[in-house]
């Protein structure tokens, strides 16, 4: 064996040694390096004859060549391996279970905006829906609200920086009465001439804003604003449809209604709405669900009708408020926090 054959092995040995890359370009620099064995050996050729530096040139090339193939092999080799490595870090055990994602679902609070929906529609009444952004006339002068009522004020009320194209005040309905303002006054245009005129049975839910936040209160919350008008609408209907709408909200006929004695501007008499369970956990509590009354004479002229003519209900109640005592909730920011733990319950 000659020395080029040796270095040949040499070579080999050392690169087989590395087990890394950056192991590998250092062995490389040893043979094929500027300062490397193999560069040594071509330096060396100065001092031989023409006809030696020939045969021996050529045997230096091929023992180049030869050690550079090992090089690339061996760097094949540390590229697999890593591979290998990584493939096995990274493997998939095809027999386990495949991850799906969960099921969504509605909001609970939807759900009971759904259910409202559908229990009022049973006895008859529409569903309206109009815009979150109000004029102060629609959410306050057209509910029979005075100049100074507290309910105006920036404490409670949010208002929006620009007016509508009449100049009148914009703000995010702190209720949504305005839709009782906005169907009334379309029903009456839309039957006009009509004697008498179809009765106006209508119930408003959506989204509502006001400045307020703790455990039972949040900026936005929900509301659903009912109205019943007709020639011969009266307390003991309101009575009527409220008692069927909460016992059959709550799946139960074991429940007592009973009406305060209250004031709201837009209506006259007025009275707030408690509800009593006869068993369960509330059982024996007054809870406060509603608030009701017939419509003041002002409001049904500002519906375009005649109050000597026309008489009727309204009330409003919380969604929220009902969602928390049909689940046994009693932190209504958990509703609006997005806690998917929190809301899959309700799946």
């Amino acid at each position: 064996m000659n020395d080029l054959d040796t270095l040949v092995q040499a070579a080999e040995a050392d690169f087989a040694a590395a087990g890394t890359p950056a192991q590998l370009e250092d062995a490389k620099a040893r043979f094929l390096g500027k300062t490397g064995r193999v560069t040594e050996l071509l330096k060396g050729m100065s001092a031989l004859s023409p006809e030696e530096k020939k045969t021996r040139g050529a045997a230096i090339n091929e023992t180049k060549q030869r050690i550079e193939a090992a090089l690339t092999a061996r760097r094949q080799a540390l590229a697999d391996a890593e591979m290998q490595a990584q493939l096995k870090a990274e493997s998939l055990d095809v027999s386990l279970p495949g991850r799906q994602r969960g099921g969504g679902g509605l909001h609970p609070v939807s759900r009971t905006m759904e259910r409202i929906e559908q229990i009022f529609a049973s006895m008859g009444f529409d569903v309206a829906d109009g815009p979150e952004i109000e004029t102060d006339w629609h959410s306050f002068t057209a509910l029979n609200n005075p100049e100074n009522h507290p309910a105006r004020s920036m404490q409670d009320t949010f208002y929006v920086d620009m007016n509508d194209e009449a100049g009148r005040p914009l703000c995010l309905r702190p209720h949504t009465s305005p839709m009782q303002v906005r169907y009334s006054r379309q029903h009456a245009a839309r039957h006009a001439g009509a004697d008498p005129m179809p009765e106006i049975r209508v119930i408003a839910p959506g989204r509502t804003y006001r400045v307020d936040s703790d455990a039972t209160h949040s900026p936005m919350f929900h509301q659903c604003e009912g109205l019943w008008i007709g020639e011969n609408v009266s307390f003991k209907d309101l009575k009527s449809v409220f008692t069927d709408f909460f016992r059959t909200f709550f799946e139960t006929d074991d429940l007592e209604l009973r009406f305060r004695p209250s004031f709201f501007p837009f209506t006259e008499p007025s009275a707030e709405v408690d509800i009593a369970f006869s068993s369960g956990p509330l059982k024996g509590r007054w809870l406060e669900v509603a608030g009701s009354g017939q419509v003041h004479p002002n409001v049904v002229r500002n519906f375009g009708l005649d109050p000597e003519r026309y008489i009727g209900f309204a009330f409003g109640m919380g969604p929220d408020r009902l969602t928390m005592l049909r689940y046994g909730v009693n932190d209504l920011r958990l509703f609006f926090e997005g806690d998917l733990r929190f809301l899959a319950q309700f799946q």
